[in-house]
């Protein structure tokens, strides 16, 4: 029996890719342009803070745009409201969008997202039309919150970001994706492997969003294509429903009908 998969939703964008990728700490602008392709992804996030211009040669906002990729601005490297409010209003004027990654750290050591700073700062930013896509811990409470405010699209982190540690806490994520069933969720962070990401979207995650896992590989280019692997083998596996856990073995080829040879 075939069961039918619709495309990613964000804010009512629709997106074939699963998989969104970051643009920074690449060895290069041209490695990076490679990675951007060989990942598949529609969509890029960029810093305006961070990433002002590019090692010699090239301007960096005209390679993004080269791409042809859908920008999704952040505030990397926020530390209060009001930078936050700031940075994205100057994020919305350089990139005509009203899309916004919001990330605000309350912890220099984990780089947690500060929770009670991130749900002032959704409000403000979703009174003045932003379409706010959170970066969050996995806190079901925190993300129920900011689903109240309004925002349709979450953001919980995998593992702290940088880490490559991968699902520290899928019991959390899992009940996140049951608690808010109508909600796009992103795992964005943490992720260093393609197995992670098969592993987020086999529990129902709508995509996973990486940077460090590719632009710090031996290898970016190639580690792009296996995590666009990757998306698709964990969303199709989630659609196909995978079968129940069992608590003991079971035979793969039944007993019953099987031919007997007698031995003189």
């Amino acid at each position: 029996m075939m069961h039918s998969d619709t495309p990613l939703t964000i804010y009512g964008e629709q997106f074939n890719s699963r998989l969104l990728i970051g643009s920074a700490l690449y060895p290069s602008p041209e490695i990076m342009q490679h990675s951007l392709v060989a990942s598949q992804a529609q969509i890029v996030t960029v810093s305006l803070r961070r990433q002002n211009s590019v090692s010699a040669g090239g301007d960096f906002w005209q390679l993004i745009k080269d791409t042809g990729l859908r920008v999704l601005p952040n505030t990397a490297g926020c530390h209060s409201v009001k930078e936050v409010v700031t940075l994205a209003q100057m994020c919305r004027e350089v990139f005509a969008t009203d899309w916004i990654k919001l990330e605000l750290i309350g912890d220099e050591y984990n780089l947690q997202p500060d929770p009670i700073a991130l749900l002032e700062a959704t409000e403000i930013l979703i009174k003045q039309g932003f379409k706010v896509l959170p970066y969050c811990t996995d806190d079901l409470v925190v993300c129920q919150r900011l689903a109240d405010l309004g925002c349709e699209v979450l953001m919980p982190w995998g593992a702290p970001i940088g880490t490559g540690k991968g699902l520290l806490n899928p019991y959390n994520l899992k009940t996140i994706r049951e608690r808010l069933p109508d909600h796009t969720l992103i795992v964005d962070a943490g992720l260093g492997l393609p197995s992670h990401a098969v592993q987020a979207l086999e529990l129902g995650y709508d995509a996973v969003l990486l940077n460090s896992a590719i632009a710090g590989a031996g290898c970016p280019v190639t580690m792009a294509s296996a995590f666009n692997h990757a998306v698709i083998a964990g969303r199709a596996a989630y659609v196909a429903q995978a079968m129940p856990e069992k608590e003991v073995a079971a035979p793969s080829t039944p007993t019953m009908g099987m031919p007997f040879w007698h031995q003189n």
